[in-house]
């Protein structure tokens, strides 16, 4: 499907939710995607990327972003305390702040750099023990220690289970956001973005349905 294809969807399903024209921000997923898939999809104009790993986003995007100029770059995947660092200087968006103890170390390393990504505290809605995630009960306490050390926390994200209804998850999120008095959320992929839009995913995560099927590395 093309770029404009997708383009076209989100912003249907945007006027189906009564939304604004360009409030679900399309970031376009391009890990384990070769280079030439990725090019393509810079050459068509687009300048919103997300990667699961910190070491294949650092091999792939200082060579981009010299040949294409400024791109903004999401890590959407776990985040090890020993890359914090690494991923602070690569990506303008983390997604994946699942732990106080990686929370606190991008607190230190913003104290020393004077700067800090836009974070997405990470919530495992479906108290999956294979995923990443804050706990539902637990998020609440999360943000606010977030808070507490100062970081920018934008809003949520989400990976609903693959065998049970995404809405469901969607909206648990949005509650979460609502009460915290945050306005971002990271929910919907390739499958079920349109669903997310209806539910306020204000970032959406499309991968296959833009670049098709993964390349296994």
């Amino acid at each position: 499907m093309s770029l404009d294809q997708i383009q076209d969807r989100i912003t249907a399903a945007e006027a189906n939710a009564g939304r604004a024209p360009g409030s679900a921000k399309l970031i376009a997923v391009s890990k384990v995607q070769p280079d030439a898939r990725v090019r393509a999809v810079l050459d068509a104009g687009h300048r919103v990327f997300g990667e699961n790993r910190v070491q294949e986003a650092a091999a792939k995007w200082p060579g981009f972003r010299d040949e294409f100029g400024p791109v903004e770059l999401h890590l959407l995947g776990p985040l090890q305390s020993n890359k914090a660092r690494q991923a602070m200087d690569l990506f303008d968006v983390i997604h994946s702040v699942d732990r106080p103890k990686l929370a606190r170390t991008l607190a230190r390393l913003a104290d020393e750099q004077g700067r800090c990504p836009d974070l997405f505290v990470q919530v495992n809605t479906g108290a999956e023990p294979q995923k990443a995630g804050i706990l539902p009960d637990d998020a609440d306490e999360m943000i606010a220690e977030c808070r507490t050390l100062g970081l920018p926390v934008l809003g949520l994200m989400c990976i609903p289970p693959v065998d049970e209804d995404a809405a469901t998850h969607f909206q648990m999120l949005s509650d979460i956001a609502a009460r915290n008095g945050l306005t971002g959320l990271s929910m919907g992929m390739s499958d079920d973005f349109e669903t997310a839009i209806a539910h306020g995913a204000t970032h959406i995560r499309v991968g296959s349905a833009i670049f098709g099927a993964r390349v296994a590395p």
